[in-house]
Formats: structure tokens, sequence, C-alpha cells
């Protein structure tokens, strides 16, 4: 039987914070300065981009959709010439272990992990790499053998198998990479002093861009969604669910409940450990 699409989200919800508690940790900034790479945002790019290999700015910034390139351009190409794609790859995964262990220590050994690992690992091997360059270049990585780190390997698949799918459905209804943010912050989910500053987008584009989604009756006066912009922005989240489904559909319903229950204590102890700024993150425990 086919799987609503909403399962995807429930899915997500659920597992992406074990991957992304990466991008927050102290264990990442450590290892990341220790090979050359220079603060947060170089490296932010460079750990996630690696797989790609040494890209342009233009490139990657193509590829990551919201971020302003100008962000982009003041640390790439610079990190390829500080420290080699290998050494990134072996920094994320390193910064990864130390995080989980010591954010999961009394959960690292358990058969339930195990478990989660597999199912999740099962999963993604019905992510197709079409249109999906992010997903397709880390797909090629080799696996960790530790559960823990398997588990954050498929989670990190499956999540930037979703985000490919994201751009496509932002592409196809017409919203380019500030619009994305600016009607991103009209549902309510995160403000848009977060959106723009952690994009790093100036403030006369992101006015052009709120002055365009008005126009076109998206936008209230007061930075709300219209009706129309509802409706705009629920079918890219709609088509976002539809095209991360075909993993969730090949585990079945009541595998993709099994991994729930079994990260979702994960997640929890990873969220209750203050990991995500609480400006950045949408997570509570109910609905993960």
């Amino acid at each position: 039987m086919a799987l609503p699409p909403v399962v995807s989200r429930q899915m997500y919800r659920t597992l992406e914070p074990y991957h992304a508690q990466i991008y927050f940790v102290p264990e990442a900034k450590r290892a990341y300065e220790q090979i050359g790479l220079k603060g947060q945002t170089m490296g932010y790019f460079a750990s996630r981009g690696a797989p790609l290999g040494p890209v342009s700015a233009e490139v990657m910034a193509s590829i990551f959709y919201n971020f302003h390139p100008a962000l982009v351009q003041r640390v790439i190409p610079d990190a390829w010439q500080r420290a080699t794609q290998e050494q990134i790859i072996a920094a994320r995964f390193e910064a990864a272990n130390a995080a989980l262990r010591r954010l999961l220590w009394d959960h690292l050994e358990s058969q339930e992990l195990a478990e989660a690992a597999h199912l999740a690992r099962e999963a993604t091997t019905a992510c197709t790499t079409e249109g999906r360059p992010l997903f397709a270049a880390t797909a090629k990585l080799p696996w960790p053998e530790q559960p823990h780190l398997a588990l954050w390997h498929a989670t990190t698949l499956l999540r930037e198998f979703r985000f490919g799918g994201h751009c496509a459905a932002l592409m196809a209804e017409g919203i380019n990479a500030c619009e994305a943010l600016v009607t991103h912050a009209a549902t309510g989910e995160i403000s848009a002093k977060t959106l723009q500053s952690s994009r790093a987008w100036p403030n006369e584009e992101w006015a052009a861009a709120i002055q365009r989604l008005r126009e076109r009756g998206w936008l209230n006066e007061d930075g709300t969604l219209t009706e129309e912009g509802k409706t705009r922005r629920d079918a890219v989240e709609q088509r976002t669910d539809q095209l991360a489904l075909p993993p969730w559909e090949h585990l079945g319903e009541a595998a993709c409940k099994r991994l729930r229950e079994l990260v979702r204590p994960l997640s929890i102890a990873i969220t209750n450990a203050g990991t995500f700024p609480s400006s950045l993150s949408p997570w509570e425990n109910e609905d993960l």
C-alpha cells in the first residue's frame, strides 16, 4: 500500500536532529580548525560540500540554494587551499563520532541503535541521484562500521536527498533563493531576522524580494502569507514530501514506524542537551 507523502515529513522531523547536530557541536569547530579551516562559515560550506570536490563558489552557491553567493565566496575556494577533500571529510566524521559519543554515550552499544542504523541504511538504497548532486556525491562515501556513525551517515544521506527535492520544488513554484527565505519566515517557523542574517542577504535584496512577493499577492503588509502565498508555500512543502517519499515507501509503513520509535529518544536527547540555538531550532520533543 502506498504511503501518504506526509510520512516523509514525519521521518524527516524525527531523524533530522541526529544529523543536524554536526552544524552546531563544538567538536566540529575543533575538528575543522585542526586541519586549517577558519571559522564556522568555512567549516560549514567546506564540510558539507567536500564530497563534491573542490568546486567553485558559484557551483556551491547554486547547489546550496538559499545562501547569498557573496557569503560562499568569502570561504570558497579558499577552503580548498587549506585542507584536502579527504582531510575535510575525515574531520567531519571524526566530529560526528565525538559529538555522538558525548551526547549519546548511554545508547551507543544498544541493540536499538544498531537496528536503527540497519533500517536507515536500507531506506537509502531507494534514493536516486537524478537532480540531487549533493546527495549523489555524499552517497559515494564509504559507510562507517560503527552503528552510531552508520546511522549518522544514513540520516545525512536521507537529509540531502530530501534537500535536493526541496530545491526542485522551489524552482517549480518560481521561488528564488531570497524569496524562499522570505516565504519561510512568513510561515512563522523561524524569524526573518535569523534567516536573513544566517544566509547573509543584504537589506536591499531582502526588501526587493518582499516587494516582489507582495506584487504577486503572496505576502501581506505585515509580512505574513496571504491565502495565495500559503497555497504556494504549501505546494512547495507537499511536493518536497512527495519527492522525498521513495526511501520510506521502500521501507514500508511498519519499518518506518519502528525507525521513528528507535530514533526519537536519540533525537530528543540531542535536542535536550541544548545542541541547537533556540532561534534556529524548529524541533520540540512532541513533534519528533
